[in-house]
């Protein structure tokens, strides 16, 4: 099981504005707070945003080497609606609107956003299938 996952970024206030919105739709709680970083948690594993002195680089690219996304649990497709078109309120922009809701393939329903500083999440809906049988 995952136990936490920590994102440098360069605006803190920004970050924790753009993620605390982002992770408490998705039932996230405030965790722990401190000088340079926040946290959300969501049973046992938390996602951390850190401004970090020791950060090389000014801004995240999820096209080089290293993370491309993080992929969450978003409920329902309405939920997923919901997200995607509040997102941008909130510093989220859309990614692959041409295809939304099926941009990850037609028997997935997921939002792709990005925030300011560059990181992607994929919002996905939980399946649906009407036939137990029908493959995936």
């Amino acid at each position: 099981m995952l136990h936490h996952i920590e994102l440098w970024v360069p605006d803190l206030p920004r970050a924790t504005r753009e993620w605390g919105w982002l992770l408490g739709r998705l039932g996230y709680g405030p965790y722990q707070e401190w000088e340079r970083g926040r946290s959300w948690r969501l049973g046992l594993a938390y996602l951390v945003v850190e401004q970090s002195p020791a950060m090389s680089a000014a801004e995240h690219d999820r096209m080089r080497p290293g993370l491309n996304h993080l992929a969450f649990h978003a409920g329902t497709p309405a939920d997923v609606d919901e997200l995607a078109h509040e997102g941008p309120a909130h510093g989220w922009e859309p990614l692959f609107p041409d295809r939304y809701p099926h941009a990850g393939g037609l028997g997935h329903y997921a939002a792709y956003l990005a925030n300011t500083d560059g990181f992607e999440v994929e919002l996905v809906a939980a399946e649906v299938r009407t036939n137990p049988r029908e493959p995936r």
